[in-house]
């Protein structure tokens, strides 16, 4: 079939997959990975086989990138710890697991080989964790399962080159450790400076499309120097993406913003739909390799379960470990919280906080922490004022990181959903497809990889929207409600102190005229009472009252179709009210 054609009907059937699932309540990746498999065992179908290199080089790095983008960065350093546990150690147990599994069952494969199967297997995939935003779990466990999937692909790479080098020699602990180290340092680095160098970029061009066009460039700009330097360009393309999303807010007109946002979901939705839809495809091509070499399926497919039941084990206990240290930790910080709330108190007097006199290891940490910032601060800041205030950030911020830990616990309800959720996809099957040729029982491992990969999609990801709903662990729509009330009383309170500000002026300098502070002042009013409005309503009546606006602008975007068609205005003038049209709509459906 030409790759033109192949490539439209790929799209057509991500398109309907994706349009249909949420009608009969599957993930939209389950079914394209089931769509797949069907159409690989039509007769007019050849065999495919993706080259891994399309799928690390050319597909993730978009797909991390415009992931990170929208983790939110705060969270993310929230669970840093946490995260990198998963990132790091998980990985590295349930490679050792899984590899002196297979050594013991399959002696010809040798223990380095069978390392590398426990690589290709360990990390969470990405892609997959799309069926976990849309489960409707609590943000913090979204975020943890985000951040783990966006970072242990390092990991397990590292992993897996150096057990592929041991086959032929041999490779040592320490010098493992350093290349991990250095994937990760230096991909950070690349990732860092192609993230503020590419915000800079794209704050200063005013066009809207050629700034969302430099977005499309960002991922790879930051992995190809990174792999050049034997770095992770995963990570690399991670980083910039964290970076993005951390300054673009700052940096980059709302326009923009909003236009590379429905761009990106659109490049998602395709690269996302794609990756599913192939790892269907290549199933024919991976049992007739088996066959051809002799191999038994059912012993790829036992292989392949006994292999995704010891990740799901390990993973099991350390999850359980980790929900106990963070709870044992949690129980230490009802004092510390204490402690920051008498330093900021001292704080707002103009005083520097005393130190507690407790001997806790985890506050004497934190007092030096303080201290430190302090005499960082006193060197930047000669000002005691402006030195009092940085101190006071720091203070602020960490009261705020104990309240969210603590709102946010992790019991043994978040520890299953944390278990279960820690799917495989297409990094391991593509990382599987790696493998040398010359690899013993090559055809068996790559299928092996595919029913982990394949099964733990299907079965904990066709499971895990039930599983949340037995749990109880939907997002909390009122807590939503109620810190969104709170935060628009700040920005409000914003916005009215810059108009009371004497110092308010125009770019050029000169004051701006009372008539136009007076409206803006009214103007602010009547924004903040629509929004009060609509918070005072119920959700029955919110429904209704967007579906008639939404209806009466319909109406006003039908006859203004209508003037166009009869051509009684210039295209230019139908074009802005088209706009403001749709301006209005937006915010509409956004308050609705």
């Amino acid at each position: 079939m030409d790759l033109v054609a192949a490539g439209v009907l790929a799209v057509l059937v991500i398109v309907l997959v994706t349009t249909f699932a949420p009608r009969v309540g599957v993930a939209a990746p389950l079914l394209l990975v089931l769509v797949g498999v069907a159409v690989s065992f039509l007769p007019f179908v050849p065999e495919i086989e993706i080259q891994p290199e399309w799928v690390l080089g050319v597909v993730l790095p978009p797909l991390l990138y415009s992931s990170a983008t929208n983790v939110p960065t705060m969270d993310f350093r929230r669970d840093l710890r946490t995260i990198s546990a998963f990132s790091v150690v998980l990985v590295l147990v349930s490679t050792v697991a899984v590899g002196f599994t297979l050594d013991a069952l399959l002696p010809d494969l040798g223990l380095a080989t069978a390392i590398a199967v426990g690589a290709i297997v360990s990390p969470t995939d990405a892609v997959a964790t799309s069926i976990v935003r849309k489960a409707g779990v609590s943000p913090r466990i979204v975020t943890v399962l985000e951040g783990e999937s966006l970072l242990n692909d390092a990991s397990a790479l590292v992993l897996l080159r150096s057990a592929i080098v041991a086959t032929a020699g041999t490779v040592s602990l320490w010098g493992v450790a350093g290349d991990f180290v250095f994937a990760v340092v230096v991909a950070v680095v690349v990732g860092y400076v192609v993230g503020r160098l590419h915000v800079w970029a794209r704050g200063h061009v005013t066009q809207t499309t050629s700034n969302v066009a430099i977005s499309f460039v960002v991922p790879f700009v930051a992995y190809l120097p990174a792999e050049h330097l034997g770095a992770s360009g995963l990570v690399a393309a991670v980083t910039a993406g964290l970076v993005t999303g951390h300054a673009a807010p700052r940096a980059l007109r709302a326009r923009d913003r909003v236009t590379e946002n429905a761009v990106w979901r659109t490049i998602e939705l395709l690269l996302e739909g794609a990756v599913f839809l192939v790892m269907g495809l290549e199933v024919f091509g991976l049992v007739l390799d088996v066959r051809q070499a002799h191999g038994s399926l059912w012993t790829a497919l036992l292989l392949g379960v006994l292999t995704a039941t010891i990740v799901i084990a390990v993973r099991s206990l350390f999850v359980a470990w980790s929900v106990w240290e963070l709870a044992r930790r949690a129980r230490r910080t009802p004092a510390l919280r204490d402690w920051l709330e008498s330093a900021q108190e001292r704080l707002d007097e103009g005083r520097m906080p005393q130190a507690p006199r407790s001997t806790g290891r985890r506050r004497r940490r934190f007092r030096a922490g303080i201290r430190a910032g302090g005499r960082v601060a006193a060197a930047a800041l000669p000002d005691p004022a402006d030195r009092a205030e940085a101190v006071g950030r720091r203070v602020r911020r960490k009261i705020a990181d104990i309240d969210y830990l603590t709102a946010e616990r992790f019991g043994p309800r978040e520890g299953v959903v944390l278990v279960w959720a820690g799917m495989r996809g297409a990094v391991t099957l593509a990382a599987a497809q790696s493998l040398p040729s010359d690899t013993p029982q090559r055809s068996l491992l790559v299928l092996v990889a595919f029913v982990v990969a394949a099964g733990t999609l299907l079965v904990q990801g066709g499971t895990l929207p039930w599983l949340t709903r037995r749990l109880g662990l939907t997002a909390r729509d009122d807590d939503d409600a109620e810190q969104l009330t709170a935060l628009r009383t700040e920005l409000r309170r914003a916005a009215v102190q810059r108009l009371d500000d004497p110092g308010l002026a125009q770019p050029d300098g000169t004051p701006y005229p009372s008539a136009t502070v007076e409206r803006a002042r009214r103007r602010l009013a009547a924004i903040d009472a629509a929004v009060e409005a609509d918070d005072e309503q119920h959700a029955a009546q919110r429904a209704s009252d967007q579906r008639l606006m939404v209806t009466l602008l319909g109406a006003q975007r039908a006859e203004l179709l209508h003037l166009r068609d009869l051509g009684t205005y210039p295209s230019s003038t139908l074009d802005r009210a088209l706009a403001e049209l749709d301006a209005v709509q937006i915010g509409v459906e956004l308050r609705g």
